[in-house]
């Protein structure tokens, strides 16, 4: 089964300095049939105006990804991690027993746009900890490359759960499917451009919550980028 989800559906917050599009419920965006899906919990996408950002604050137990879409994002931690994220890498925090960071947007002339994910962890009240990981353009052209995993296959950071991330860039002709073990189930969220999931149209900000079904067939895209997470 497949369930499409437009962009359009999502929770909005405008903050001035920040826009962001909730896919699932999130601060005073509360909707009791999209809380999580699995244990996927947040995919948030954030455009952050330039010369501001988010303030030293603290996470727990969550399982923390950043992926920039355009511009960076400067990012602090009390673990004592400093570093730039940009298009291409792919940024991994448990916050375990808990970990406080701030994420600023440094170039005075030019947007962020990104996509933060929470994913629940397998097990509480681990010690925190950070990675990241740069994958080449070349490992996303018409293919899923594996960026975030439970056991760090294939270069991707490590997560502690049972989750596997991929994305891949799309266009004209150029195909993927993913296999999906028995018992699993699919979220995918399209980043932007264009695609077809499984025969379904997506646009930029349209999701599809994929149970029961042994594959996800991506095609037709039109400068697509998409995120496929396969989930318990």
């Amino acid at each position: 089964m497949i369930e499409l989800r437009p962009a359009h559906a999502r929770g909005f917050a405008d903050h001035g300095w920040l826009k962001s599009w909730h896919s699932f419920s999130f601060a005073s965006y509360q909707d009791p049939e999209h809380v999580q899906f699995g244990p996927l919990r947040v995919i948030n996408e954030d455009v952050i105006a330039p010369g501001t950002g988010f303030g030293m604050h603290g996470h727990r137990d969550m399982e923390i990804i950043t992926y920039v879409l355009s511009g960076a994002i400067s990012h602090r931690d009390d673990m004592g991690h400093e570093s730039v994220i940009r298009p291409g890498s792919v940024q991994r925090m448990s916050a375990g027993t808990g970990v406080r960071h701030s994420e600023h947007n440094r170039d005075s002339h030019v947007a962020t746009h990104m996509l933060q994910i929470w994913i629940h962890p397998n097990r509480i009240g681990s010690l925190p900890s950070y990675e990241e990981r740069d994958v080449d353009a070349s490992r996303k052209r018409g293919r899923l490359a594996l960026v975030a995993s439970g056991d760090g296959a294939e270069g991707s950071v490590t997560i502690q759960q049972d989750v596997r991330l991929w994305a891949g860039c799309f266009a004209g002709d150029e195909k993927a499917r993913l296999a999906l073990r028995a018992g699993r189930r699919a979220y995918v969220h399209v980043a932007r451009g264009a695609l077809c999931i499984n025969g379904q149209s997506l646009g930029a900000g349209d999701a599809a919550r994929i149970t029961n079904e042994s594959q996800v067939d991506i095609s037709g895209g039109d400068a697509a980028e998409v995120l496929v997470f396969d989930l318990p």
